[in-house]
This record gives C-alpha cells, sequence and structure tokens, in this order.
C-alpha cells in the first residue's frame, strides 16, 4: 500500500497546473498529456466513483453526512491502489468535521501545497462557480466556506482562505513543500526544477523543460478548446481561463480589496502578497 502525497490548494490556485507539471514529467512523452486523462496520473479525494465503490451504492444516495463518515475508508481505498506512493489532489482544508479528519494521518506521506495571491483567486473563483466577484470575496472570508456536493463530486470543506492555508502549513507533524503561483509564472524553470529536486528526481534539463512547456497555460488552453475538459463545473465557460498574476487589477473593486485584505492580511504578508505598508505587491 503507497503512502499519499497530496496536492492541495485552495481552488483556483495552480492545482492543475502542477498535476499536468507532474504528469508530463513522469510520461516524458514526444507531445503534451491530454488534460482529460490526469485521472490516470493523480486521485481526486472526492471523486464519486470511490465514495461508491466504499458504499456499496449510488452516489447520489449519500448525504454530505454519509461522505464524511466515508472519507477515511475512500483515502484506505486509494491508498490500496498502488505499492508506492501516489498523489491525490485536494481542496480541502487540513481539518475535523464532526471528529472525523478531512485527511487521513496516517496514510499521509507528504504534502505539495499550492498558494495563490487571494486577490487573483477571488476573480477565478467567481468566475469557476459563475457567481458575482462579491459573491466570490465574502466565501474567501467565511469559515465554514465549502465545495458543494455536485455531479459526481463530492463536497469539501474549505474555511476561510487564511484558514485553509494555515490549516496545511502549521500542521503538526507536517511539512508541506510550497509553491507559490506567482514563482510558477515569472520563474517556471527555478520553481518546478526545485519542485522535482524536492521529490528526489534525478537531473534532466531538457525533461524538465519540456514538461514546463507541455503544462504552459497556452498548452493547457488550447487542450480545452479542442478537447473540452472533463474537469470543468458545467456553470463556468472555461475551465483555463487566463492564468494571469495581477489580473485582479482589472477586476476588482476597491471594495473587494479592501475586504480581502482585512479578511487576510496577516497570511498575505506572511507570503508576500502584502509590503509593510499593507499595500499589494503583485
Amino acid at each position: 500500500m503507497g503512502g499519499l502525497v497530496w496536492l492541495a490548494s485552495y481552488p483556483k490556485s495552480g492545482n492543475t497546473w502542477v498535476r499536468m507539471f507532474l504528469a508530463n514529467l513522469f510520461a516524458n512523452l514526444p507531445e503534451p498529456v491530454n488534460i482529460n486523462t490526469l485521472t490516470n496520473f493523480t486521485f481526486g479525494d472526492n471523486r464519486a466513483d470511490l465514495y461508491e465503490r466504499v458504499a456499496g451504492k449510488p452516489f447520489d444516495t449519500l448525504s454530505d453526512e454519509d461522505q464524511n463518515r466515508l472519507r477515511p475508508k475512500v483515502h484506505q481505498l486509494i491508498a490500496s491502489a498502488r505499492p508506492d506512493s501516489l498523489f491525490v489532489k485536494t481542496h480541502s482544508a487540513l481539518a475535523n468535521l464532526e471528529g472525523i479528519p478531512t485527511i487521513t494521518p496516517e496514510l499521509t506521506q507528504g504534502a505539495i501545497y499550492i498558494i495563490r495571491n487571494p486577490l487573483d483567486t477571488a476573480v477565478s473563483y467567481a468566475h469557476h462557480l459563475n457567481v458575482g466577484i462579491d459573491e466570490a470575496v465574502q466565501l474567501m472570508g467565511e469559515p465554514e466556506s465549502r465545495l458543494a456536493t455536485g455531479g459526481r463530486l463530492g463536497f469539501q470543506f474549505l474555511g476561510s482562505w487564511s484558514e485553509h492555508v494555515v490549516s496545511w502549513l502549521e500542521a503538526p507533524g507536517l511539512k508541506p513543500y510550497l509553491m507559490r503561483f506567482e514563482d510558477m509564472s515569472q520563474a517556471p524553470d527555478a520553481t518546478f526544477g526545485a519542485l522535482s529536486d524536492f521529490l528526489g528526481l534525478p537531473k534532466n534539463p531538457k525533461r524538465l523543460r519540456q514538461a514546463i512547456r507541455f503544462s504552459s497555460f497556452e498548452v493547457l488552453s488550447r487542450q480545452e478548446s479542442r478537447l473540452g475538459f472533463k474537469e470543468r463545473p458545467p456553470e463556468a465557460e472555461r475551465f483555463f481561463r487566463q492564468g494571469k498574476v495581477g489580473g485582479w487589477r482589472q477586476e476588482l473593486s476597491q471594495e473587494n480589496v479592501a475586504k480581502l485584505v482585512a479578511d487576510h492580511s496577516e497570511v498575505m504578508r506572511r507570503f508576500g502578497y502584502l509590503d509593510d505598508q499593507d499595500a499589494p505587491v503583485f
């Protein structure tokens, strides 16, 4: 049975980008990995089929309470899929719900946590949910926020953006490897190269550069236009929309910015998103 290496992030922070980089790096194919084959490489801990296997009944008969109760068994099922380590995507905060951990500690081998400026996250999250930016900003500050059960995906407990970040990066006994979306965008060779080193992979600059190129926003966006993307929620127009650093400056109101800074200033300062005067950096 393998240990679980979590690929964790608040929604719309670059999780799929990291998964596609790793898929291309490990596959080392002469062309980009198809975005719709990602489930062959990484598991998702909220997949309906996994809950159906452990419950023995259709997913649409399971309440959120049922899912919460079954979650440790789902993690056990994922871990039993391979004898070595497995990458598992999650948007869940590291928390306990009704005494049950969202992330099963005894099955956890490690974690990679991807963080993004919440000002940009708010814009992407609003488009992802097909809601107004004001609503997305409000959701990011709510301690009971969650991604609702929908279609073939179970719910995921988020908490607020700040709580999500802290839950992973200050978890006792866990030392996640931290990646910033902005570094991935502005210094991809160094940032993804450092991830490869963290994973203990042999140095291969040509293979690294190809994986970075094959997982670029432009390549992923073209694939979505041509093939569609099965992870795109039905309410969202696109999954790979812009992928820009600083795009919030054209879309957030002053009130949006003020609320996000008020709600998350401590964590934003800690990870370089605000300067000493609480002015946005990116």
